[in-house]
C-alpha cells in the first residue's frame, strides 16, 4: 500500500485515559457541565433526529450575529475547531507551503498543516508567553497561515491588545491570522484584545471559538470561525455537507442565551484559580498564571509517573511529556470539591 508521504510521519491523536470514578482533570471541560438552556432546546429536539441537520447552519448564523453584533456572513460553524484549521489549511496552504506558529501549543495546527502536505515552523515561548516578535522575524515568503492560541494551551498566557493589535499591523496582508480563541470567555485580564474591534481593519484575521470548554457542550463538537464574509465564503468551499449535527446546532444556539450558566462558570474559575495558585505556591511549585480554565504547573518529577500516580488516587490531570515538557502537568480548574481532592492527592504523591 502506497500512502502520501505527508501522512505516513502524522502520528494519530493519543485520547487520555481515564480511570472509572476518577474525577477528569484533564481536558478542560467545564466542571458544571452543560449550560441548562442548551439540555432543554436539545430535549425539544428529540423527536427530530429523523431529518438532515440544517446543512447551512442558518439558526446558529443568526444566533451568533445576534450575540456578536455582526450578520450572518461573519460566521462559519464546523464541527469542533479541529474542523475549522482543516477548513482554514485546505483553503490557504499547498503542498510545501509552511504555516507557523508557536512551541507548546495546541497540536492540532501542526496536525492541521500536515495533513494538507505543509510544512510547520515554531517559535520559542518564554516562561509560557507568546512571544510576538520571534513570530515576525519568523516570517518567510512561503508562510501562508499563522495559527495563535489565545489564551495559550496548555500553558494559559495571553497576548496583550496592544501587542497583537501591533502584531498584525506588521503580518503582510496575505498570511491569515488565526486567533484561536476557544477560552476566551474565561479570560479576565483587563487588556485581552477585543479582537472582533480588529475585524474589520484586518481583513486577514480569523477568529476561532468554541461551544466545547465554557458552554459544556464538547460531547457535541461545534466550534466557528469568525471572518471577513469574502473569507467565510471562500472557506465554506471546504466544507463537508451537514458537517455540524443537528444536536449541536440547536444547543449552540441555545447555550448564547445562558449568561447566567455563563456567569457562574467564570465565578467557579476565579474561585478555583486562586484556591489552585494559593496551594501550589506553598508546594513551591513554579505555575504560569493563566487567562483560562486550566493551570500549567512544574511538579519536580516525571510527569507520566505522576500522572498514573494521581490517576490511581482518583485524579487524572494531562502530562505536559507529549509537548516536551516531561517534569510538568496542566490540571482543568474543577468544582471546589474536584480542587481540594486534587491537590490532597497531589501533596501525596510529592
Amino acid at each position: 500500500m502506497q500512502t502520501k508521504a505527508n501522512i505516513q510521519n502524522i502520528a494519530p491523536y493519543q485520547p487520555g485515559v481515564l480511570k472509572a470514578g476518577a474525577i477528569k482533570l484533564a481536558s478542560n471541560e467545564n466542571p458544571l457541565g452543560s449550560s441548562p438552556k442548551a439540555l432543554a432546546a436539545l430535549k425539544a429536539d428529540l423527536d427530530k433526529l429523523h431529518l438532515y441537520p440544517d446543512g447551512g447552519c442558518v439558526r446558529l448564523r443568526n444566533a451568533l450575529a445576534v450575540h456578536y453584533g455582526l450578520t450572518p456572513e461573519y460566521f462559519l460553524p464546523g464541527n469542533g475547531s479541529d474542523e475549522i484549521f482543516h477548513f482554514i489549511t485546505g483553503a490557504f496552504v499547498s503542498p510545501g507551503e509552511r504555516v507557523l506558529t508557536t512551541e507548546i501549543t495546541f497540536s492540532e495546527y501542526t496536525f492541521a498543516a500536515q495533513l494538507f502536505a505543509g510544512a510547520v515552523d515554531y517559535a520559542p515561548l518564554t516562561d509560557g508567553r507568546l512571544q510576538l516578535d520571534v513570530l515576525l522575524r519568523k516570517i518567510t515568503p512561503q508562510t501562508k497561515v499563522i495559527f495563535l492560541a489565545n489564551p495559550n494551551n496548555p500553558t494559559g498566557a495571553y497576548c496583550e491588545a496592544a501587542a497583537f493589535e501591533n502584531f498584525l499591523q506588521k503580518v503582510p496582508g496575505e498570511i491569515m491570522v488565526v486567533l484561536d480563541e476557544a477560552y476566551a470567555e474565561y479570560a479576565a485580564a483587563a487588556d485581552y484584545p477585543d479582537s472582533l474591534r480588529l475585524l474589520k481593519t484586518f481583513k486577514n484575521l480569523l477568529i476561532t471559538r468554541t461551544f466545547s470548554k465554557i458552554y459544556g457542550l464538547a460531547g457535541l463538537r461545534v466550534g466557528y470561525v469568525i471572518a471577513a464574509p469574502e473569507t467565510i465564503a471562500y472557506l465554506n468551499k471546504t466544507r463537508e455537507p451537514f458537517n455540524v449535527n443537528a444536536l449541536a446546532q440547536t444547543a449552540a444556539a441555545a447555550a448564547l442565551q445562558d449568561t447566567e450558566f455563563v456567569q457562574r462558570s467564570r465565578a467557579n474559575n476565579e474561585v478555583g484559580k486562586k484556591y489552585l495558585y494559593a496551594e501550589f505556591t506553598k508546594l513551591k511549585l513554579k505555575y504560569y498564571p493563566t487567562e483560562a480554565n486550566f493551570i500549567f504547573v512544574y511538579i519536580g518529577q516525571d510527569c507520566v509517573t505522576a500522572f498514573q500516580k494521581l490517576m490511581d488516587r482518583g485524579v487524572t490531570v494531562r502530562p505536559m511529556r507529549s509537548f516536551g515538557v516531561p517534569d510538568a502537568i496542566r490540571v482543568t480548574i474543577g468544582t471546589p470539591e474536584q480542587n481540594q481532592k486534587f491537590i490532597t492527592a497531589l501533596k501525596e504523591i510529592l
